[in-house]
C-alpha cells in the first residue's frame, strides 16, 4: 500500500472515528470512485479559535429537503458534530431544487462564512456557485454528490458508490449462481451517485458471470423516493413474468419496491438488495425472505464534513497526518450486511 493511500485510509478512520463520537446518543447516526491527491493545510492557528485567529468559525451547510431517512440522519449528524465545538457557529439551510439551493448558495456567499459544506441536490447544476463560493476566499466541503470541476471544492468526503455495484453484483451473482433475470430501480437520474452505483453493478455482474446468465431486464430511475418507487415496480412487475433479484439504490425507496411485490404475491419469487443501512431495512434482513442484503452507506459524513470544514477555517490539519492536513478527498468504504452479520451492523441503521 503506498505512503499516500496509508494516510487516505488513516484520514477516513479519524474522520468517521469523530463523526461516530458527534452523534453517539443520536439514534439516526448509523452508517464513486476514490481520489488520491491531498492539499496542505497550516496548522499554526490558535487552538482556542476560529478561521485561524482565534474568532468563532462561522460554517453553513446546505443540503437537500431532510424527509428521507438518510438525508434525515445527514441533518442530524452534521448538527450534532457542530455541537461538539465551542468556536463552532453553524447553520443548516435545506433547498428544494438544484435552482433554489443555487439561489440559496449565491446568498451565502454574499455572508461570506468561514466554510460551506454541500450536500448538492444535482452535483454537475451546482458547481458553478460553488466555483463562486470558492472565487470568493470561501472553502467549499463537498458531500455524497460530487461537483463535475476539481476547483469547484476545497476537500470533498463521499461513499464509495462504485464499489457498491459490485458489491450488489457479487452478491446477487453468487445468490443466483449467475441464472435468472435482475431489475435495476436507480436513484436520482443523472447525478454521479446514481451513474455509479449502476456503472459499478454492470461492470461487476460482466466479471462475475463471464459466459452470461444473468440479464437486466429492467433499469429504471425510482428518485430515492418511496412512492416512485412503488409505483416503478408495480410496472415492471406487469411487464416481467420472471424476476428472480431487484438491486435497489436506496433502503428507504426499497420499502416501495418491497411493497408492489407483496402487493403482488411476488415476494417469494425473488430476493432484493437495498443501500443505505436503514432501521427498517435491517429489520427486514433479520427476519430473512425478500429483503436479503443491504450496503452500508454511513450518513456520518456529514459530521466528518463538518469537522473538515472547522479544520480548514482554522488553517488546521489532523494531527495523525505527516504534516497535519485535510485530504483533498476521502472516501467511505461500504460494507455488505446480510443475515449473518446483521447484528455487527445494526448499531449503525438509522431512521
Amino acid at each position: 500500500m503506498s505512503l499516500l493511500r496509508r494516510l487516505m485510509v488513516l484520514a477516513v478512520a479519524v474522520l468517521l472515528t469523530l463523526g461516530a463520537a458527534a452523534c453517539g446518543d443520536d439514534d439516526d447516526g448509523g452508517s464513486g470512485s476514490g481520489g488520491g491527491s491531498t492539499q496542505a493545510v497550516d496548522t499554526t492557528g490558535d487552538d482556542d479559535g476560529g478561521s485561524g485567529s482565534g474568532g468563532t468559525v462561522r460554517i453553513v451547510a446546505s443540503v437537500p429537503p431532510t424527509d428521507h431517512g438518510w438525508l434525515g440522519a445527514i441533518s442530524k449528524n452534521a448538527k450534532a458534530s457542530a455541537e461538539r465545538y465551542d468556536d463552532v457557529d453553524f447553520r443548516l439551510l435545506e433547498a428544494a431544487d438544484a435552482d433554489s439551493q443555487a439561489q440559496q448558495i449565491e446568498q451565502v456567499i454574499s455572508s461570506r462564512p468561514d466554510a460551506l459544506v454541500v450536500l448538492p441536490q444535482d452535483g454537475a447544476a451546482l458547481t458553478p456557485v460553488a466555483q463562486r463560493a470558492e472565487a470568493a476566499g470561501i472553502p467549499v466541503i463537498n458531500v455524497d454528490r460530487l461537483f463535475t470541476a476539481p476547483d469547484a471544492a476545497t476537500a470533498t468526503i463521499l461513499g464509495d458508490n462504485y464499489q457498491i455495484g459490485v458489491l450488489a453484483a457479487d452478491f446477487i451473482a453468487d445468490r443466483l449462481r449467475c441464472e435468472g433475470n435482475v431489475v435495476e430501480i436507480q436513484g436520482l437520474a443523472g447525478i454521479s451517485v446514481t451513474e455509479e452505483r449502476s456503472e459499478g453493478f454492470s461492470d461487476e455482474l460482466r466479471k462475475a458471470c463471464p459466459n452470461g446468465g444473468l440479464d437486466i431486464v429492467a433499469r429504471q430511475p425510482g428518485d430515492f423516493n418511496p412512492d416512485t418507487g412503488l409505483r416503478v415496480m408495480e410496472t415492471i412487475l406487469q411487464a416481467q413474468s420472471r424476476i428472480d433479484a431487484v438491486y435497489t439504490h436506496d433502503d428507504d425507496m426499497a420499502q416501495g419496491v418491497v411493497q408492489a411485490i407483496r402487493n403482488a404475491g411476488r415476494d417469494d419469487d425473488m430476493i432484493l438488495t437495498g443501500v443505505g443501512g436503514s432501521q427498517d431495512a435491517m429489520a427486514q434482513i433479520r427476519e430473512g425472505g425478500l429483503y436479503a442484503a443491504t450496503f452500508l452507506y454511513n450518513p456520518n459524513m456529514a459530521a466528518s464534513a463538518v469537522t473538515m470544514a472547522r479544520l480548514i477555517a482554522r488553517g488546521e490539519g489532523f494531527p495523525e497526518l505527516v504534516p497535519p492536513e485535510v485530504p483533498r478527498q476521502l472516501v467511505v468504504p461500504a460494507a455488505t450486511v446480510t443475515q449473518d452479520n446483521v447484528n455487527e451492523y445494526e448499531q449503525y441503521a438509522f431512521n
